[in-house]
């Protein structure tokens, strides 16, 4: 008789090996685990300074758009897997990133490591600043910003957290197509410093490609869209203090509510759930018959929002403002939420003003070399598609990335099939070996990379936001005057001289180390892989040149191994700003020109060259199936942080006034679409509370019920938020919401509403609420 035991182990040896070859299969015929998921990490909408134009004046005051953190994560059944974040920030930060990563092990074990995660930023300008780890990148902040940092650290967390346990079975599609009109070069003189014949290869001198990942649940259908496309999130300019994902931010915004709008059956708001009589169609009919016969129809609204008043501020809990969030009315438990992100790729020299560059004084077009006006470089400025209004340049260059989206979202047919891998390595590129070519090509030598330094030309700033003084772009040179300034923080000695040539050094910012480290050195490198399908996660912004050629040296190492494993229908995306930052990525030759963007290049010419060698390393040791060693990790310097940003005191209000109260009352006369209502309520400081995954403000339209039904809040396009105090120090602080009526707005009454926290003389916060007078659009 068989041993009862033995057959029970080879039955388990048999579901072992069923269950192997299925993982094989499964990711073999295009069938991965797939989980998307999205969270707000919209940081403190007051006092903090903006990160990206380093303008110590670009002090945040209210939002235009919430900022979230929205993830995918694909794994093989019973296999590797990877986690993709695409950040609603100016950058990722290395300090968030290692945080981030202790809490995962903490959760997770080794599921999730430095390895097979990325954090990546979409570049806006219009998000607070003070959560990076570097004093270079805290000075206009005023040092660390620890709510900053937080609502990052948390978000992120708790996006990778809902993707994980929203897991299933499905599939990834992916496509590509150009744009053409949503980005142009700002740096063209130096990109013509490039080779003729290279540069030749190319239609443009800006990446116009568009590539796109479709996540298809297995039961569900279409649960997220991934794409990367380079251009600057700086549509927003240097002056904005509203927080803002920019035109990224924008189009994320449009297409995931695109998708909710067309997929959701009841349709997409609550206020059609709730039978308004001008939103559904016999009503509609019923309404358009009435108004033909009666010319004053509307009054009967305009009767209707006569009896509600302001409502006076009033007590309320932290979950009102969440419970009353547009989104969670359309947010169904037993659906997967649909998760948009437009991430950042080779964008350096990619701005979005793309009506070209202008002085602003005269009218007539910037320098082209040094994009000065009259030898001044705070003159010249480039020009959104709205010009001069830049919300209205943001909503062009949003919707002209969505629209693509869509366009390839709704084409995609190439399934991805295959293999889940990844590599990772830290490099300390302050001196890093790097082989390369004489003039000749006939042999090879070893140049190094150097420690970190700014040129000249990174003080002149961008045509996207100038910087101040006498800087200009394209300065190889130096001035004596900045020279010796630079001498009281840190003099560069001969060798850093000689290594940086021919830059001037401005800042020696990799050789300063007080009160701790100006610069990172150790860097992240990392490589994803979806099929055929391969992500290259860089801790910069690389330019249009630089990110082409890495691209081409990494495909071809991958196209002509061996193994053969990958074709020509390969795809290969760069994702910019990942996992840390550490500025641009220049060519060698566009190095030479000592614009922005070789002025940022920080360890040297050089840089570009040893990303390209190192990428190539990592390449084909994910296809040889060897492990990446590296003894280098970059440093925690949390507690080395300083801040000088002061805290919330009190806040207040006159007496007889309670937060909430409406200041100043929006007009009673029937508003028609198109128009802006404005209402200014007493408020406090939105630091007391960041209301995450909640709102400041609220735009409700009652129904047939008499039922007040949320329709806008301050993640919508059409409403902004802004706060403000009569002065500087004073404790007492307004709110003011702006809504813009959209023209697909419904006929009816509506009324704005304010949420907020104020901060009480012995350190209490208290939620509160109110809500101004009813007033009709007609």
């Amino acid at each position: 008789m068989a041993d009862p035991s033995a057959i029970a182990r080879s039955l388990c040896i048999l579901i072992l090996c069923v269950q192997f070859h299925g993982s094989l299969e499964a990711s073999s015929n295009g069938t991965y685990l797939i989980g998307t998921a999205s969270y707000d990490i919209t940081g403190p909408a007051a006092d903090a300074n903006m990160m990206g134009y380093a303008n110590m004046e670009q002090i945040a005051s209210g939002i235009h758009l919430r900022l979230r953190a929205r993830t995918f994560i694909v794994g093989e059944p019973n296999g590797k897997r990877l986690v993709f974040v695409n950040l609603d920030a100016c950058m990722a930060s290395q300090l968030v990133t290692i945080k981030v990563l202790e809490r995962l092990k903490s959760r997770y074990g080794n599921l999730y490591t430095k390895d097979n995660v990325a954090l990546s930023g979409i570049h806006t300008h219009s998000g607070p600043g003070g959560y990076l780890q570097h004093v270079v990148y805290l000075v206009t902040s005023l040092g660390f910003i620890r709510q900053s940092f937080d609502v990052l650290v948390d978000g992120i967390e708790k996006s990778i957290i809902q993707a994980h346990e929203n897991l299933r079975l499905g599939s990834l599609f992916v496509n590509k197509g150009e744009l053409l009109d949503a980005g142009i070069n700002r740096s063209p003189s130096a990109y013509l410093n490039n080779p003729s014949e290279e540069r030749a290869r190319y239609k443009y001198n800006v990446d116009k490609d568009m590539t796109l990942l479709k996540f298809v649940d297995a039961e569900w259908g279409p649960v997220g869209s991934f794409n990367w496309f380079a251009t600057h999130g700086t549509s927003m300019g240097r002056t904005n203090s509203l927080i803002s994902g920019d035109n990224k931010g924008t189009a994320a915004r449009l297409m995931e509510d695109w998708y909710e709008k067309k997929s959701v059956n009841p349709p997409f708001s609550e206020a059609q759930m709730h039978g308004f009589a001008y939103h559904t169609s016999p009503w509609r009919q019923l309404y358009r018959r009435i108004s033909n016969l009666i010319p004053h129809a509307d009054d009967g609204i305009h009767d209707i929002s006569e009896p509600f008043h302001s409502t006076g501020g009033r007590p309320t809990t932290r979950m009102a403002s969440i419970a009353h969030r547009v989104r969670s009315s359309f947010r169904h438990s037993e659906r997967p939420q649909f998760v948009a992100a437009f991430c950042q790729s080779n964008v350096g020299d990619v701005s979005p003003n793309v009506l070209a560059t202008f002085c602003i004084d005269t009218g007539l077009p910037c320098d082209f070399n040094h994009s000065t006006c009259n030898g001044k470089n705070e003159l010249c400025y480039g020009r959104g598609p709205g010009y001069p209004d830049e919300f209205a340049s943001t909503r062009i260059i949003g919707e002209r990335q969505f629209n693509k989206a869509t366009e390839l979202f709704n084409s995609a047919t190439k399934q991805l099939s295959g293999k889940i891998d990844y590599r990772h390595v830290y490099l300390d590129f302050s001196n890093l070996e790097v082989k390369i070519l004489d003039e000749d090509r006939s042999k090879e030598r070893i140049v190094k990379t150097c420690p970190a330094a700014m040129g000249f030309g990174f003080a002149a700033g961008t045509t996207d936001g100038p910087g101040a003084f006498d800087f200009k772009q394209g300065d190889d040179k130096g001035n004596p005057f900045w020279k010796l300034v630079r001498n009281l923080l840190k003099t560069p000695n001969a060798e850093q001289i000689e290594c940086q040539k021919p830059k001037p050094i401005l800042l020696d910012t990799g050789e300063m180390t007080q009160p701790y480290a100006w610069a990172p050195s150790i860097l992240p490198l990392q490589i994803l892989r979806i099929g055929q399908f391969v992500i290259l996660c860089v801790p910069g912004e690389f330019t249009t040149m630089a990110g082409r050629r890495l691209r081409e040296a990494v495909k071809e190492e991958l196209v002509t191994h061996v193994k053969g494993e990958f074709g020509d229908d390969t795809h290969i995306v760069i994702a910019g700003l990942t996992n840390t930052y550490s500025q641009y990525v220049a060519t060698f030759e566009e190095y030479e020109i000592q614009r922005y963007e070789g002025a940022s290049t920080l360890f040297g010419p050089h840089t570009l060259t040893a990303y390209i060698q190192e990428f190539k390393k990592l390449a084909k040791s994910m296809l040889e199936g060897k492990n990446v060693d590296s003894e280098l990790s970059p440093p925690d310097l949390l507690d080395k942080q300083i801040s000088f940003l002061t805290p919330v005191v009190v806040d207040l209000t006159p007496l007889g006034v309670k937060f909430g109260d409406v200041k100043q009352d929006l007009s009673k006369t029937a508003h028609r679409k198109g128009d802006t209502v404005e209402v200014t309520f007493w408020s406090a400081c939105p630091r007391n509370d960041l209301m995450t995954e909640g709102t400041f403000a609220l735009v409700e339209l009652l129904d047939a019920t008499g039922k007040w039904v949320p329709i806008h809040d301050d993640d919508d396009l059409c409403l902004r938020f802004k706060w403000s105090r009569p002065a500087s120090k004073s404790p007492y602080s307004h709110a003011t919401i702006q809504w813009e009526i959209p023209h697909e707005a419904t006929p009816g009454t509506y009324r704005i509403s304010h949420f907020g926290a104020a901060k009480h003389m012995f350190g209490s916060i208290q939620h509160f609420t109110g809500t101004s007078s009813a007033f009709v659009v007609s």
